[in-house]
């Protein structure tokens, strides 16, 4: 009986088969409906060709809606400038020229200045509470510097134009005083320090900062929220960065500090600056400044970040980084100002090597978005451009009789041989697969105070005397990246002397249909086309049954 059973199921099987072959061969060679048969089972051939065609239709444009376009992209170069001093301690006056440090003549598209000892690193600023005021006077001197008129070649606080920036007019015109005066008068002075920093940087900032820590991916697909697409970063990496909901509290606060000294400017001054401040971020004594020309602020997302403290226990701020992560069009960059361990002894830049590879291990951008098909970096070394600048303290592996010697002879090569940080590269401890330009400069460190000789040269011990070295460097990474100079300045403000340098860097950008965003008209044109066409008129075919003839 089973064998029978078995023998009935097989030879349903054909048949069912057969059956639906029967029906989709009438429906696709035949007409939607067959006039000739008007039984059960050409209603049913009726009632469901319209239904199958929509449900096509609607999977059609899911898919349409779904798959990533071709994204066309080209390349285009931008200028940036970097530059870094550390200006041990000193708090700038109104005598001081920033030519060496920012050129007038540069013009580049962004300029990334990093400082080490902004403030003295005494317990009081590394343990206690950071003294933001020095800061918020290069931020003024900066601004002068990049926003100024081309034709001013005066003294910035003396007498400025009247056609220039009222922030940066009133601010640098009364530096002196209105520092003074107002920590004097105000309540809560450390507190009203960081406020105040933080109103001098607003000034300068464009008006919708806040999107340039938005996502500004590339509409590849259409998501079902926003949610999917960007969201806010964990709260343990709030503290990296400032938050706008921070920023949101401190308005008020920020307002009534700024009222008195007249900082902030109104947007219609602050749309004639030529430079946007994009970041201002301190740790104790490192400082960093990120402007970016007017016109490319608008192309610049996903700005973080990262402070790493790699100094007392090996972790306060007295020692380590700053680091700054963003995106320029479609290539994201990262920028690295440092101030590693000190010391000359033997055996000193294993510890600087340290610092290296426990920033680099440590360093961890909070996650902004995430699209398909592109992953925003989180590590350094995850970014398509990476420069590293700062107080990098290698110091010279001779003595200081050989180093004077080499240097009254100008002998940079034989010089530079016995420089910490190209042994330790060159033997692949630290720094390996980076660039660094060719240096033909003098040693940056360390010169006497408001002197072009060198400390060794008046020390009147061996303890206090330091061999000359090339402490401040710039190194990166990356490939389109091309180093146009790499040089010092001559101010003798400091004990170090600043050191620029200035690149060419080739950027990924999209073509215009690819940046443009599809409106709703576009997805419903796009829809309708893909409904099947009538053959004769070119037309949608109507997905509604042609009558019947009666």
């Amino acid at each position: 009986m089973a064998f029978v059973k078995e023998e009935k199921m097989k030879g349903c099987h054909p048949r069912l088969f057969g059956s639906k072959e029967k029906k989709v061969a009438k429906r696709t060679d035949g007409p939607c409906c067959n006039a000739g048969e008007v039984g059960p089972s050409s209603s049913k051939a009726v009632s469901s060709s319209p239904l199958r065609t929509l449900s096509g239709v609607k999977s059609i444009r899911l898919s349409h809606l779904l798959a990533q376009p071709s994204i066309n992209k080209t390349t285009e170069p931008i200028r940036i400038f970097v530059s870094t001093w550390n200006v041990a301690g000193k708090a700038p006056t109104a005598e001081l020229n920033l030519d060496d440090f920012v050129p007038p003549d540069d013009h580049s598209d962004i300029y990334v200045l990093g400082f080490q000892e902004v403030v003295p690193l005494n317990a009081g600023n590394v343990l206690v509470i950071e003294d933001h005021e020095p800061a918020a006077r290069w931020l003024v001197l900066i601004n002068q510097a990049l926003n100024r008129p081309a034709d001013n070649d005066t003294n910035v606080f003396q007498q400025p134009s009247p056609s220039m920036d009222s922030t940066s007019s009133r601010a640098s015109s009364s530096l002196d005083t209105t520092f003074s005066d107002i920590t004097k008068t105000a309540s809560g002075s450390t507190i009203f320090h960081k406020s105040f920093l933080k109103s001098v940087s607003k000034s300068f900032m464009p008006l919708q900062r806040k999107q340039l820590k938005a996502c500004n991916c590339p509409v590849e697909m259409i998501k079902s929220s926003y949610r999917d697409a960007c969201f806010r970063r964990p709260k343990k990496h709030a503290g990296e960065s400032d938050s706008s909901g921070e920023e949101e509290k401190e308005n008020t606060r920020d307002s009534c500090c700024s009222t008195g000294n007249e900082v902030t400017s109104a947007p219609t001054a602050r749309d004639q600056l030529k430079y946007n401040l994009i970041v201002c971020k301190q740790m104790v004594g490192i400082f960093v400044t990120v402007w970016v020309k007017k016109e490319l602020v608008q192309h610049i997302g996903h700005l973080r970040t990262s402070c790493i403290g790699r100094g007392i226990l090996g972790c306060l701020g007295n020692k380590g980084c700053i680091s700054v992560s963003m995106t320029v069009h479609q290539t994201s960059f990262c920028f690295i100002c440092s101030h590693l361990a000190s010391g000359q002894k033997e055996g000193d830049e294993f510890r600087r090597n340290s610092d290296v590879l426990e920033i680099l291990r440590l360093t961890l951008f909070s996650r902004i978005c995430r699209r398909a098909g592109r992953r925003i970096p989180e590590k350094i070394l995850e970014h398509d451009k990476v420069i590293w600048f700062g107080d990098l303290n290698y110091r010279l592996a001779l003595s200081y009789a050989d180093t004077k010697r080499l240097l009254t002879e100008n002998n940079w090569d034989a010089l530079f041989e016995k420089d910490q940080l190209k042994i330790e590269q060159d033997a692949g401890r630290v720094f390996k697969g980076w660039n660094e330009g060719k240096i033909y400069f003098a040693p940056t460190y360390k010169y006497s105070s408001n002197s072009d000789a060198y400390a060794g040269e008046t020390a009147t011990s061996k303890k206090k005397r330091r061999t000359p070295a090339w402490c401040d460097r710039i190194l990166w990474r990356g490939d389109g990246t091309s180093q146009l100079s790499y040089y010092r300045g001559e101010s003798r403000f400091s004990d170090h002397r600043p050191v620029c340098g200035t690149f060419i860097v080739e950027v990924e950008t999209l073509n215009k249909k690819t940046k443009r965003r599809p409106s709703s008209a576009d997805m419903r044109i796009g829809a309708e086309e893909l409904l099947p066409t009538d053959k004769n008129k070119g037309t949608p075919r109507n997905m509604s049954c042609p009558k019947i003839p009666q």
